[in-house]
């Protein structure tokens, strides 16, 4: 595939590198954590339900736009903010390796990538981000980071709407990038979830590279309908 940059890819971005994702297909996600109800539908159904219904999905996406394929995703909160300090005092949890190895074999059931969601509460990404880098190391495993739940001191998860700044997302970027380049992987697509102006600073100064391909994700919180109004708001 060869893109047109200004018709097909913004002028000011950086090429992608061969084997990019996008914008050659449409990826469609499932999210959430299997410990809990309230997170997603990966801890709502039972994984076989979940997969039938994304297939689902999948496949009214695909009708609707037959000229992008769909690849299908399974998101997972692979560290989770809390409304306690925990023992390091870092309001965070990382989920054990069997449920990412659980989630990962799910995306394979389906021939679909992983992504794994990192809301790191009161610690950061540097400290973070290289307890999953044997995961990273797989062709299709992803990134996202949630700058709502990455807090200022003395705020707890949910307290306020946390942020990152454009180094600490060009930090999460510079890390995969050195992935790719070792393991001579496709490009990374990084999330970074967003639904208000200040969860990202500065974000003309987020660079991404041929390596790492950057989402701003319109994400959203509270009911159905106040999603949809932000979506239409912010996008």
């Amino acid at each position: 595939n060869v893109l047109v940059p200004g018709r097909d890819w913004p002028a000011a971005a950086p090429y992608p590198h061969g084997g990019a994702i996008l914008p050659f297909q449409r990826i469609v996600a499932y999210y959430g954590n299997f410990y809990s109800t309230r997170m997603g539908i990966l801890g709502e159904l039972p994984p076989a339900q979940v997969l039938a219904q994304l297939a689902s999905t999948s496949a009214a996406w695909a009708a609707a736009e037959p000229d992008t394929p769909v690849l299908p995703a399974i998101h997972y909160i692979a560290m989770v903010a809390q409304a306690d300090a925990g023992a390091d005092g870092m309001y965070r949890a990382v989920m054990p390796d069997e449920h990412i190895e659980q989630a990962y074999d799910m995306a394979q059931e389906i021939d679909g990538i992983l992504f794994i969601d990192l809301q790191v509460g009161y610690s950061s990404l540097p400290v973070e981000l290289p307890k999953f880098r044997e995961f990273l190391t797989r062709p299709d495993v992803h990134l996202a980071i949630d700058p709502e739940f990455a807090m200022p001191p003395g705020n707890p998860p949910g307290t306020v709407i946390g942020s990152f700044s454009a180094e600490e997302i060009n930090y999460a970027i510079q890390y995969l990038d050195a992935i790719v380049t070792e393991y001579e992987l496709p490009p990374k697509v990084l999330v970074v979830h967003r639904f208000t102006q200040n969860m990202v600073g500065t974000p003309s100064a987020i660079e991404p590279t041929p390596n790492v391909q950057v989402v701003i994700h319109m994400d959203g919180w509270g009911s159905r309908e106040l999603k949809r109004s932000t979506y239409r708001r912010v996008v």
